[in-house]
């Protein structure tokens, strides 16, 4: 199982942080410095994979880590999970939904996350896509036939005053 995912830059500054395990804020910061301490210091063409710090585990979790130009994307996992298919995972990190949930590996099939992805995007076109949600609303709105505007609006009991509007 996955216990949290840390991307930082070569200066040890959070780009992306997710933690499926509770830790106090606290911890969490102390997690990052030491994570960011173990995988910074070790050479470019060494092992991605090393036992976990003391605070994440020690030696129960590892630390797989890739290091691409200015940032480092780091997986704490137990030892259930596969360090080769964690490297795998680590290089789809743009699409980490599809992938992790709860702090669960759903899938590391790629051909199968990408199949996904794009059932989604097709879903998201047929249906206009959802940024474009608020301009329809607008595009409703402005298209509203009132022979003038409603001075008062009255619901029940309630009686509502209309400010003067500017008409769009």
């Amino acid at each position: 199982m996955i216990k949290a995912i840390l991307i930082f830059n070569n200066h040890g500054k959070p780009r992306l942080i997710r933690f499926y395990e509770y830790f106090a804020e606290d911890v969490q910061q102390q997690i990052i410095r030491e994570t960011f301490h173990l995988v910074s210091k070790r050479d470019d063409n060494v092992c991605n994979f090393l036992e976990g710090g003391s605070l994440i585990g020690g030696s129960d979790y590892k630390l797989i880590y890739r290091h691409y130009a200015t940032l480092y994307f780091v997986f704490c996992v137990d030892s259930s999970e596969s360090e080769l298919g964690i490297l795998d995972l680590i290089q789809v990190h743009f699409i980490l939904q599809e992938v992790v949930m709860g702090g669960m590996v759903l899938e590391t099939n790629m051909n199968e996350i990408v199949g996904q992805v794009e059932l989604q995007n097709r879903m998201e076109k047929s249906e206009g896509g959802f940024s474009a949600a608020p301009a329809r609303a607008v595009s409703a709105v402005k298209n509203i036939n009132l022979p003038e505007m409603p001075r008062n609006i009255n619901i029940g009991d309630i009686n509502i005053k209309v400010p003067s509007l500017s008409p769009f």
